[in-house]
Protein backbone atom coordinates (compact mmCIF):
# COMPACT_ATOMS: atom_id res chain seq x y z
CA UNK A 1 0.00 0.00 0.00
CA UNK A 2 0.87 3.50 -0.32
CA UNK A 3 2.95 5.41 2.40
CA UNK A 4 0.52 7.49 3.22
CA UNK A 5 -1.97 4.79 4.28
CA UNK A 6 0.31 3.06 6.69
CA UNK A 7 1.32 6.59 8.21
CA UNK A 8 -2.87 7.21 8.99
CA UNK A 9 -3.11 3.62 9.65
CA UNK A 10 -0.32 3.96 13.05
CA UNK A 11 -1.97 7.19 14.17
CA UNK A 12 -5.40 6.06 14.23
CA UNK A 13 -4.07 2.90 15.64
CA UNK A 14 -3.08 5.12 18.74
CA UNK A 15 -5.80 6.85 18.88
CA UNK A 16 -8.04 3.95 20.67
CA UNK A 17 -5.67 4.59 23.76
CA UNK A 18 -7.37 6.98 26.27
CA UNK A 19 -4.19 7.53 27.83
CA UNK A 20 -2.26 9.03 24.49
CA UNK A 21 -5.11 10.94 23.28
CA UNK A 22 -5.16 12.63 26.67
CA UNK A 23 -1.11 13.11 26.36
CA UNK A 24 -2.14 14.43 23.18
CA UNK A 25 -4.29 17.17 24.69
CA UNK A 26 -1.35 18.77 26.38
CA UNK A 27 1.07 18.61 23.09
CA UNK A 28 2.90 15.06 23.45
CA UNK A 29 2.64 13.65 19.94
CA UNK A 30 2.56 10.02 20.95
CA UNK A 31 0.39 9.40 17.85
CA UNK A 32 2.83 10.69 15.54
CA UNK A 33 4.47 7.61 16.91
CA UNK A 34 2.05 5.06 15.57
CA UNK A 35 2.51 7.12 12.23
CA UNK A 36 6.18 6.71 12.34
CA UNK A 37 6.15 3.12 13.33
CA UNK A 38 3.58 2.63 10.19
CA UNK A 39 6.20 4.06 7.60
CA UNK A 40 9.41 2.90 8.66
CA UNK A 41 9.38 -1.14 7.18
CA UNK A 42 9.32 0.57 3.87
CA UNK A 43 11.94 3.62 5.23
CA UNK A 44 14.10 0.54 6.39
CA UNK A 45 13.93 -0.92 2.91
CA UNK A 46 14.81 1.69 0.84
CA UNK A 47 17.36 3.74 2.49
CA UNK A 48 19.16 0.99 3.74
CA UNK A 49 18.10 -2.92 2.70
CA UNK A 50 18.31 -2.31 -1.03
CA UNK A 51 22.02 -0.61 -0.85
CA UNK A 52 23.01 -3.92 0.76
CA UNK A 53 22.05 -6.28 -2.09
CA UNK A 54 25.14 -7.43 -4.29
CA UNK A 55 23.99 -8.40 -8.10
CA UNK A 56 25.75 -11.16 -9.33
CA UNK A 57 24.46 -10.09 -12.75
CA UNK A 58 23.56 -6.80 -14.07
CA UNK A 59 21.71 -6.48 -17.37
CA UNK A 60 22.95 -3.09 -18.76
CA UNK A 61 21.47 -3.03 -22.40
CA UNK A 62 23.04 0.71 -23.66
CA UNK A 63 21.46 3.12 -25.64
CA UNK A 64 21.08 0.51 -28.49
CA UNK A 65 19.70 -2.49 -26.69
CA UNK A 66 19.61 -5.85 -28.07
CA UNK A 67 17.18 -8.10 -27.03
CA UNK A 68 18.76 -11.50 -28.11
CA UNK A 69 21.64 -10.08 -25.76
CA UNK A 70 19.27 -9.33 -22.53
CA UNK A 71 17.72 -13.22 -23.70
CA UNK A 72 21.31 -14.64 -23.55
CA UNK A 73 22.27 -13.29 -20.19
CA UNK A 74 19.43 -14.14 -18.59
CA UNK A 75 18.80 -17.61 -19.62
CA UNK A 76 22.62 -18.16 -18.99
CA UNK A 77 22.31 -16.78 -15.16
CA UNK A 78 19.03 -18.90 -14.51
CA UNK A 79 20.32 -22.04 -16.23
CA UNK A 80 23.53 -21.73 -13.80
CA UNK A 81 21.60 -20.80 -10.72
CA UNK A 82 19.53 -24.26 -11.12
CA UNK A 83 22.77 -25.82 -12.06
CA UNK A 84 24.83 -25.28 -9.18
CA UNK A 85 22.21 -24.80 -6.45
CA UNK A 86 23.16 -21.25 -6.29
CA UNK A 87 20.78 -18.35 -5.52
CA UNK A 88 21.83 -15.64 -8.33
CA UNK A 89 20.77 -12.03 -7.89
CA UNK A 90 19.82 -9.93 -11.39
CA UNK A 91 19.04 -6.53 -12.02
CA UNK A 92 17.92 -5.03 -15.25
CA UNK A 93 18.55 -1.83 -15.58
CA UNK A 94 16.89 1.05 -17.48
CA UNK A 95 17.48 2.93 -20.64
CA UNK A 96 17.02 6.61 -19.98
CA UNK A 97 18.03 8.55 -23.43
CA UNK A 98 17.22 12.09 -21.53
CA UNK A 99 15.14 13.85 -18.29
CA UNK A 100 11.57 12.59 -19.55
CA UNK A 101 12.85 10.10 -22.28
CA UNK A 102 13.20 6.13 -21.96
CA UNK A 103 13.89 3.33 -23.62
CA UNK A 104 11.45 0.65 -23.14
CA UNK A 105 12.17 -3.56 -22.71
CA UNK A 106 10.06 -6.46 -21.44
CA UNK A 107 10.91 -9.65 -19.91
CA UNK A 108 8.32 -11.93 -20.13
CA UNK A 109 8.61 -15.01 -18.30
CA UNK A 110 6.24 -18.19 -19.55
CA UNK A 111 6.81 -21.56 -17.43
CA UNK A 112 4.10 -23.44 -19.33
CA UNK A 113 6.61 -23.09 -22.12
CA UNK A 114 9.77 -23.10 -20.04
CA UNK A 115 10.76 -20.24 -21.80
CA UNK A 116 11.40 -16.34 -21.82
CA UNK A 117 11.12 -13.92 -23.92
CA UNK A 118 12.41 -10.32 -24.35
CA UNK A 119 11.27 -7.56 -26.79
CA UNK A 120 13.05 -3.80 -27.34
CA UNK A 121 9.89 -1.63 -27.12
CA UNK A 122 9.25 2.44 -27.86
CA UNK A 123 10.48 5.31 -25.78
CA UNK A 124 8.07 6.74 -23.32
CA UNK A 125 8.31 9.44 -20.87
CA UNK A 126 7.76 8.94 -17.47
CA UNK A 127 4.39 8.71 -17.17
CA UNK A 128 5.22 5.50 -19.31
CA UNK A 129 3.39 7.05 -21.82
CA UNK A 130 4.78 5.69 -25.52
CA UNK A 131 5.85 7.72 -28.70
CA UNK A 132 4.08 6.39 -31.34
CA UNK A 133 6.74 5.16 -34.37
CA UNK A 134 9.63 5.06 -31.80
CA UNK A 135 10.23 1.14 -31.91
CA UNK A 136 13.37 -0.03 -33.15
CA UNK A 137 12.95 -0.85 -36.92
CA UNK A 138 12.53 -4.78 -37.43
CA UNK A 139 12.01 -5.04 -33.52
CA UNK A 140 11.46 -8.92 -33.04
CA UNK A 141 10.83 -10.59 -29.49
CA UNK A 142 13.97 -12.63 -28.57
CA UNK A 143 12.62 -16.05 -27.00
CA UNK A 144 14.95 -18.69 -25.50
CA UNK A 145 14.20 -22.07 -24.08
CA UNK A 146 15.30 -22.26 -20.18
CA UNK A 147 15.55 -26.04 -20.39
CA UNK A 148 14.82 -26.36 -16.61
CA UNK A 149 11.10 -26.11 -14.59
CA UNK A 150 10.80 -23.16 -13.69
CA UNK A 151 7.79 -20.82 -11.39
CA UNK A 152 7.80 -17.18 -10.81
CA UNK A 153 5.96 -16.12 -7.67
CA UNK A 154 5.04 -12.70 -8.52
CA UNK A 155 4.62 -12.15 -12.60
CA UNK A 156 4.95 -13.10 -15.87
CA UNK A 157 5.76 -9.72 -17.83
CA UNK A 158 8.13 -6.70 -16.50
CA UNK A 159 7.91 -3.67 -18.67
CA UNK A 160 11.46 -2.10 -17.47
CA UNK A 161 10.97 1.74 -18.62
CA UNK A 162 11.26 4.28 -15.92
CA UNK A 163 13.25 4.67 -12.72
CA UNK A 164 14.91 1.86 -11.45
CA UNK A 165 14.96 -1.34 -13.02
CA UNK A 166 13.47 -4.35 -11.36
CA UNK A 167 15.73 -6.91 -9.61
CA UNK A 168 15.05 -11.07 -9.33
CA UNK A 169 16.83 -13.63 -7.68
CA UNK A 170 16.85 -16.75 -9.41
CA UNK A 171 16.52 -19.75 -7.15
CA UNK A 172 16.15 -23.51 -7.36
CA UNK A 173 13.90 -25.45 -4.89
CA UNK A 174 13.27 -28.24 -4.94
CA UNK A 175 13.43 -29.39 -8.52
CA UNK A 176 12.46 -26.39 -10.42
CA UNK A 177 13.94 -22.85 -10.54
CA UNK A 178 11.89 -20.30 -8.98
CA UNK A 179 12.05 -16.21 -9.78
CA UNK A 180 11.63 -14.04 -6.74
CA UNK A 181 10.81 -10.11 -7.98
CA UNK A 182 12.43 -7.47 -5.68
CA UNK A 183 13.49 -10.24 -2.93
CA UNK A 184 15.18 -7.16 -0.85
CA UNK A 185 11.75 -5.93 -0.32
CA UNK A 186 9.46 -7.14 2.21
CA UNK A 187 12.27 -9.44 3.82
CA UNK A 188 14.07 -9.03 7.25
CA UNK A 189 12.03 -5.35 7.85
CA UNK A 190 8.47 -6.41 7.48
CA UNK A 191 8.65 -8.95 10.72
CA UNK A 192 6.17 -8.95 13.55
CA UNK A 193 9.34 -10.02 15.32
CA UNK A 194 11.25 -6.56 14.80
CA UNK A 195 8.18 -4.62 15.35
CA UNK A 196 8.70 -6.09 19.02
CA UNK A 197 11.76 -5.11 18.63
CA UNK A 198 11.52 -1.71 17.34
CA UNK A 199 8.98 -0.89 19.74
CA UNK A 200 11.12 -1.98 22.67
CA UNK A 201 14.21 0.26 21.57
CA UNK A 202 11.69 3.67 21.15
CA UNK A 203 10.10 3.03 24.30
CA UNK A 204 13.26 2.85 25.87
CA UNK A 205 14.87 5.41 24.13
CA UNK A 206 11.58 7.92 24.89
CA UNK A 207 12.02 6.71 28.43
CA UNK A 208 15.32 8.08 28.78
CA UNK A 209 15.24 10.85 27.02
CA UNK A 210 12.17 12.19 28.71
CA UNK A 211 12.86 10.70 32.02
CA UNK A 212 9.35 9.71 31.57
CA UNK A 213 8.90 5.58 31.60
CA UNK A 214 5.13 5.68 31.51
CA UNK A 215 5.77 8.12 28.52
CA UNK A 216 8.32 5.84 27.09
CA UNK A 217 6.16 3.02 27.67
CA UNK A 218 3.13 4.20 25.65
CA UNK A 219 5.70 5.48 23.28
CA UNK A 220 7.03 1.79 22.49
CA UNK A 221 3.78 0.45 22.55
CA UNK A 222 2.20 2.89 19.74
CA UNK A 223 5.37 2.17 17.23
CA UNK A 224 5.08 -1.49 17.76
CA UNK A 225 1.43 -1.26 16.97
CA UNK A 226 2.13 1.09 14.01
CA UNK A 227 4.62 -1.39 12.76
CA UNK A 228 2.59 -4.45 12.97
CA UNK A 229 -0.19 -2.74 11.18
CA UNK A 230 1.75 -1.98 7.50
CA UNK A 231 3.44 -5.87 7.77
CA UNK A 232 -0.29 -6.98 8.08
CA UNK A 233 -1.46 -4.49 5.43
CA UNK A 234 1.21 -5.38 3.12
CA UNK A 235 0.70 -9.21 3.72
CA UNK A 236 -2.50 -8.83 1.93
CA UNK A 237 -0.95 -8.10 -1.38
CA UNK A 238 1.02 -10.54 -3.69
CA UNK A 239 4.46 -10.62 -2.38
CA UNK A 240 3.94 -11.63 0.68
CA UNK A 241 6.52 -10.76 4.40
CA UNK A 242 8.77 -12.53 6.11
CA UNK A 243 6.51 -12.37 9.55
CA UNK A 244 8.91 -14.15 11.80
CA UNK A 245 12.67 -13.15 10.49
CA UNK A 246 14.99 -14.15 12.29
CA UNK A 247 13.37 -17.02 12.96
CA UNK A 248 12.41 -17.51 8.95
CA UNK A 249 14.67 -16.74 6.24
CA UNK A 250 12.00 -16.26 3.75
CA UNK A 251 8.87 -14.03 2.32
CA UNK A 252 5.47 -16.09 3.05
CA UNK A 253 3.36 -15.18 0.11
CA UNK A 254 0.39 -13.44 0.52
CA UNK A 255 -3.17 -13.65 -0.68
CA UNK A 256 -3.24 -11.49 -3.21
CA UNK A 257 -6.57 -9.88 -2.04
CA UNK A 258 -5.45 -5.92 -3.40
CA UNK A 259 -2.45 -4.49 -4.92
CA UNK A 260 -0.18 -1.56 -4.02
CA UNK A 261 -0.74 0.48 -6.44
CA UNK A 262 -5.16 0.15 -6.39
CA UNK A 263 -6.93 3.49 -5.88
CA UNK A 264 -9.86 1.70 -3.55
CA UNK A 265 -8.25 -0.01 -0.76
CA UNK A 266 -5.58 2.63 -0.21
CA UNK A 267 -8.79 5.22 -0.38
CA UNK A 268 -10.56 3.19 2.22
CA UNK A 269 -7.34 2.64 4.45
CA UNK A 270 -7.14 6.50 5.01
CA UNK A 271 -10.75 7.19 5.23
CA UNK A 272 -11.27 4.73 7.43
CA UNK A 273 -8.41 5.73 9.26
CA UNK A 274 -9.07 9.36 9.69
CA UNK A 275 -13.02 8.43 10.73
CA UNK A 276 -11.73 6.28 13.68
CA UNK A 277 -9.29 9.04 14.46
CA UNK A 278 -12.48 11.36 14.93
CA UNK A 279 -14.44 9.30 16.67
CA UNK A 280 -11.84 8.54 19.35
CA UNK A 281 -10.66 11.97 19.75
CA UNK A 282 -14.74 12.43 20.56
CA UNK A 283 -15.53 9.76 22.76
CA UNK A 284 -12.62 10.23 25.17
CA UNK A 285 -13.06 14.09 24.86
CA UNK A 286 -14.70 15.18 28.25
CA UNK A 287 -17.92 16.56 26.15
CA UNK A 288 -18.52 13.78 23.47
CA UNK A 289 -20.68 15.51 20.66
CA UNK A 290 -21.03 12.60 18.20
CA UNK A 291 -23.92 10.04 17.81
CA UNK A 292 -21.48 6.91 17.69
CA UNK A 293 -24.37 4.85 16.03
CA UNK A 294 -24.92 6.71 13.01
CA UNK A 295 -21.49 8.11 12.90
CA UNK A 296 -20.21 4.88 12.48
CA UNK A 297 -22.79 3.95 9.76
CA UNK A 298 -23.05 6.66 7.73
CA UNK A 299 -18.64 6.93 8.31
CA UNK A 300 -17.63 3.17 8.11
CA UNK A 301 -20.68 0.78 7.16
CA UNK A 302 -22.05 2.29 4.23
CA UNK A 303 -18.55 3.64 2.91
CA UNK A 304 -17.35 0.10 3.20
CA UNK A 305 -20.36 -1.57 1.93
CA UNK A 306 -20.37 0.37 -1.07
CA UNK A 307 -16.39 0.81 -2.27
CA UNK A 308 -15.70 -2.90 -1.27
CA UNK A 309 -18.55 -3.81 -3.57
CA UNK A 310 -17.44 -1.38 -6.29
CA UNK A 311 -13.56 -2.89 -5.76
CA UNK A 312 -15.24 -6.86 -5.81
CA UNK A 313 -17.18 -5.70 -9.31
CA UNK A 314 -14.02 -3.90 -10.51
CA UNK A 315 -11.92 -7.31 -10.27
CA UNK A 316 -14.63 -9.44 -11.75
CA UNK A 317 -14.93 -7.28 -14.76
CA UNK A 318 -11.09 -7.13 -15.44
CA UNK A 319 -10.44 -10.88 -14.44
CA UNK A 320 -8.44 -12.36 -16.29
CA UNK A 321 -7.15 -10.42 -18.91
CA UNK A 322 -6.42 -7.59 -16.65
CA UNK A 323 -4.96 -9.13 -13.57
CA UNK A 324 -1.66 -9.04 -15.15
CA UNK A 325 -2.39 -5.14 -16.05
CA UNK A 326 -3.10 -4.76 -12.00
CA UNK A 327 -0.11 -6.46 -11.19
CA UNK A 328 2.44 -4.76 -13.30
CA UNK A 329 0.72 -1.56 -11.76
CA UNK A 330 1.77 -2.83 -8.17
CA UNK A 331 5.23 -3.72 -9.61
CA UNK A 332 5.63 0.11 -10.96
CA UNK A 333 4.15 1.41 -7.39
CA UNK A 334 6.80 -0.79 -5.68
CA UNK A 335 9.95 0.66 -7.98
CA UNK A 336 8.30 4.30 -8.08
CA UNK A 337 9.14 4.11 -3.89
CA UNK A 338 12.65 2.91 -4.66
CA UNK A 339 13.33 5.93 -6.86
CA UNK A 340 11.23 8.12 -4.30
CA UNK A 341 13.58 6.76 -1.24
Amino acid sequence: MKGISHFITGVAMATFFPEVVRQAEVGVLLPMLGGIGGILPDTLDFKFARYWEKFDVEIDPGLEPDANAIADTLVTAMREAYTTGKDCNLIAHTIRLGPDLWREYTIRFNPEAGEIAVKVGPVVNTGQVPYAGTEPPGAVEAVRKIGVPMVHTYSDTYRVNIFSGPTFRFAREGDKLVVHFLDWHHRWTHSLLLAMGVGLVLGLLVGWLTGDWNLGRWGGIITWLGYSGHVLEDQLGHMGSNLFWPLTHKRIPGPGLIHAADAIPNFLTVWTALVLILFNLDRFAAQPRLPQGPYLLWGLVIPWLVFVSAYLLQQRHNAPPSQEALRQGERIAEMEKVEVA
